[in-house]
């Protein structure tokens, strides 16, 4: 088993050309549209939608064509637009994601995630848990942070 110490949160962050309310609210609001579900998602081409329910204690879920949902997590801490805080449960444990939304001018926001508690997991589950194949000292799941956020960049940017 790897050193827990080993497993540090996965960090990463990007800029987008948009105020930070626009930023947060296209996050949540519009999260369905932008997410790449495949390959993060519990469905991949299954899914239909991703819904986010906006409040402490809401879920996070998947919908697949035939109607099912899937949990992603549930909303910890809410404090738009500035940050939120989630379970995250596409993980075989429980870990949590909490994304920050900093005004950095009137059009410009940085967004942040840091997803922790992944020494919740095996060194099996974190590499099962890995949609792009890697592993976590290979720096796959910042990579699959940085594909997403980059998603959310061109949608909050395309619809400022």
């Amino acid at each position: 088993m790897t050193d827990i110490l080993s497993r540090p949160p996965v960090r990463q962050a990007t800029l987008v050309r948009s105020d930070a309310a626009h930023t947060f609210d296209t996050f949540v609001r519009t999260i369905g549209v932008w997410w790449p579900v495949e390959p993060f998602s519990r469905g991949g081409d299954r899914v239909r939608d991703v819904t986010f329910e906006r409040r402490t204690g809401g879920r996070v879920y998947e919908t697949w064509d035939d109607g099912t949902e899937h949990d992603w997590g549930e909303v910890l801490a809410w404090d738009p637009p500035e940050r939120f805080t989630m379970t995250w449960l596409v993980t075989p444990a429980p870990t949590e994601v909490e994304l920050t939304f900093r005004a950095l001018g009137p059009a410009l926001t940085r967004v942040a995630v840091e997803h922790r508690g992944w020494e919740a997991l095996s060194d099996e589950q974190v590499r099962a848990s890995c949609a792009l194949g890697g592993d976590y000292t290979g720096g796959a799941f910042t990579e699959g942070w940085a594909r997403i956020l980059g998603r959310l960049t061109q949608a909050a940017e395309r619809a400022a």
